[in-house]
């Protein structure tokens, strides 16, 4: 099928999974599952706007070092940084150094504290916008890099005063954190990832 690869393993998965053992490893085991954590759910975010103009390999590669910069994406100790920290990430080479990146990372912080505090939780916000139909096969000529989903949510994130999440970003998001299932008919976690879907019960 169109945008199916068998690997070296004998396993199918998805075109853009074969290349490196980490691509593998990151689509086998969590791409598309559906994720209700906060810190996961906001890590996703910050990532994304990390990755506008790169790679997601780069960022993955980096995302440990990611985490022990970004206080394990704690949103909570995330909002309390100041210039100081921005120095310290600006000298830390193990990640992406960009002040704008990072400025808007500590930036959405705040807002999801505000999120948190007016939703009881980042998934519970999140999950509400999660597409009410989900094909029950998929190729790769009808995936799309934004939908009105992600277009509505990447509206109400900036209303909201959060920085670098416009809707491609979002929707990247969306398939990641599991509000889609991109996974393409034919490819192994497809059907694991549905299953998920179907006792995922977001917080």
């Amino acid at each position: 099928m169109d945008g199916i690869v068998v690997g070296e393993d004998g396993v199918a998965r998805c075109w853009w999974a074969d290349s490196t053992a980490e691509y593998r490893a990151y689509h086998d085991t969590e791409w598309g599952f559906p994720v209700a954590d906060d810190r996961r759910l906001f890590e996703k975010l910050s990532l994304e706007g990390f990755q506008a103009g790169l790679s997601w390999l780069t960022i993955l590669r980096k995302r440990e070092a990611f985490r022990s910069a970004f206080a394990g994406f704690d949103h909570a100790r995330v909002a309390r940084f100041g210039e100081d920290d921005v120095a310290r990430l600006l000298a830390d080479a193990g990640i992406v150094r960009h002040r704008g990146k990072i400025e808007a990372t500590i930036n959405n912080a705040g807002r999801a504290a505000e999120l948190v505090a007016e939703h009881g939780s980042l998934a519970h916000f999140i999950w509400s916008f999660e597409p009410d139909v989900h094909p029950s096969e998929l190729a790769r000529a009808e995936l799309a890099s934004t939908t009105s989903e992600s277009r509505v949510l990447a509206r109400e994130l900036k209303r909201r005063g959060w920085r670098f999440v416009g809707p491609t970003t979002v929707y990247a998001f969306m398939q990641a954190m599991g509000l889609v299932n991109d996974h393409l008919t034919g490819c192994h976690v497809r059907t694991r990832v549905q299953a998920a879907r179907e006792s995922f019960i977001p917080l």
